[in-house]
């Protein structure tokens, strides 16, 4: 393809062949370690994939149409992987997927971001647009209002506790409402990509040569790269759930820890790719575009869409959550408030969520 350099091209190459053989190893049935190994390499090369594209969407848009794109491609691992776990009666499968898709972006992604970001900035301090983090803040505190209503209720027994999924179904309309009269004017306010350069150029020279190249990809191939990526992600993310309960049963690891720390991590490895990625090289609202509007949407859109899509389904999806994840994403919610509500963030509030992330995935192995 026209404006890839060959190593780029030989990537792309290699990328397809390991797809292939995640999906040759899911059919022919491989022992489950070397199926779940082929299945994570695959997911990691696809992300690539996916983050090069967005890059080069986002010389032409600004950064809330490119996150929000790369972002909504990013977690259809994570609507499959929910909807097949649903249909074969998964119910903890289907939730930790979800929970912990929330926990990944929103602590382990997001630290980690900022950590590259500030390094990379001349006073340590990565800098951005406060409108996103604030708005993200407050989708997921709306999103934990619901699920900690749902869990006093249960708790305490009262009569309310007998219509979770009705009361899941109002919130679930509810939430929907709020993301799409939140989403819509957010898009129209894109200042486009003069301006994301410019915002990105700030930090550091590095950025400023970034924004000022243009992309190097037609716009019809980026969009195929995306659309490409984003499918196969979702078929590869299917293949490394196959290998995952077996896997773990020979590597001998909690189903908790499996599901809020392992699957959480590879379904959202384009978010982890991209952020980074785009960190580095000084994108600060880019980056942070991408990991934020992955977590607003978990939160925001895709739980709620899954809850009504499960009504349909053999098992149904609720709010109702264990009480000690109801309390770390309530703490989440806050935490993640705390240290981008004013549009900066330095290296050690970073290393602050990356370490909260930590001693949640070190409690799920006692789960």
């Amino acid at each position: 393809m026209a404006g890839l350099t060959p190593l780029e091209r030989a990537l792309l190459g290699v990328i397809a062949l390991l797809t292939i053989l995640a999906g040759l190893a899911n059919y022919q049935q491989w022992s489950a370690v070397p199926r779940f190994a082929v299945a994570t390499v695959a997911l990691a090369g696809l992300a690539w994939v996916v983050s090069f594209a967005t890059e080069q969407l986002g010389e032409r848009f600004g950064p809330a149409i490119t996150g929000m794109l790369q972002s909504t491609l990013g977690n259809l691992p994570e609507l499959f992987v929910v909807i097949f776990a649903l249909q074969k009666g998964e119910l903890v499968v289907a939730q930790t997927a979800i929970v912990g898709s929330i926990f990944a972006n929103a602590l382990l992604v997001l630290g980690l971001v900022i950590v590259v970001g500030a390094r990379r900035a001349p006073d340590r301090a990565m800098r951005f647009s406060r409108r996103l983090p604030s708005d993200t803040a407050t989708l997921l505190l709306v999103t934990v209002f619901i699920i900690v209503l749902l869990g006093l209720s249960l708790a305490a027994h009262d009569p309310a506790s007998h219509h979770v999924k009705a009361i899941s179904a109002v919130g679930a309309v509810c939430l929907l409402v709020v993301y799409i009269s939140w989403v819509v004017p957010y898009l129209r306010s894109d200042d486009g990509p003069r301006a994301a350069g410019v915002a990105a150029g700030a930090d550091t020279a590095a950025g400023s040569a970034v924004a000022a190249s243009g992309p190097r990809l037609p716009l019809a191939t980026t969009l195929a790269l995306l659309f490409t990526a984003g499918v196969a992600s979702a078929f590869v993310s299917d293949w490394f759930v196959n290998a995952l309960e077996p896997a773990i049963s020979v590597l001998n690891l909690s189903q908790a820890f499996a599901g809020l720390v392992i699957v959480a991590i590879a379904g959202n490895a384009v978010e982890n790719t991209a952020g980074l990625v785009l960190a580095y090289k000084g994108r600060s609202d880019l980056a942070i575009s991408v990991v934020k509007n992955s977590v607003a949407q978990i939160a925001a859109f895709l739980f709620p869409l899954l809850v009504l899509i499960s009504f349909a389904l053999a098992t149904t999806l609720t709010f109702a959550l264990e009480p000690v994840y109801i309390g770390a994403l309530t703490l989440t919610a806050l935490s993640v408030w705390q240290v981008t509500g004013d549009g900066e963030a330095a290296e050690f509030e970073g290393w602050a969520l990356v370490a909260l992330y930590v001693v949640l995935a070190t409690l799920t192995l006692f789960e």
